[in-house]
């Protein structure tokens, strides 16, 4: 693949990405979107459909991760990094969604801090900016 043809891959890839995050609203069933962006701190847990509410936290993140692999892939172009990316996604997922969740069913306020930022881990592609950079500083060592 020629270096055009990555760059532009890439920036389709970041596009999906972004694009997740601009339509999150009408992509996504979460109402801790609206919730997280007031004075959460000192209001109560949303009413909200748990297994809705975690199916589309998982389909969100899965999508997120789908692309992440595909953004380590065109940058690196090496398989055995993706394999390994794929089982801590997977690793991540497990330990994530069941501490999401345990706040989801047992919504505290003095939990919605941590909470908060749990949950960024599953929506957003946090995961990918700490692969690159690792990835990359492998890459330059060996």
């Amino acid at each position: 693949m020629n270096n055009t043809a990555k760059y532009i891959l890439l920036f389709v890839l970041f596009g999906m990405l972004v694009l997740i995050r601009v339509f999150e609203n009408e992509l996504f069933y979460d109402p801790y979107l609206i919730f997280f962006q007031n004075d959460y701190l000192y209001i109560d847990s949303p009413r909200r459909e748990v297994f809705k509410l975690s199916a589309f936290t998982s389909l969100r993140y899965w999508l997120n991760t789908v692309i992440s692999l595909g953004i380590l892939y065109v940058v690196f172009k090496d398989k055995s990094m993706v394999k390994f990316s794929i089982i801590i996604y997977i690793v991540s997922f497990v330990v994530l969604i069941l501490i999401y969740l345990y706040f989801v069913v047992n919504p505290k306020q003095e939990h919605y801090y941590l909470f908060f930022n749990m949950r960024r881990f599953l929506i957003h592609p946090i995961i990918l900016l700490v692969l690159l950079p690792a990835f990359y500083y492998y890459k330059l060592k060996h």
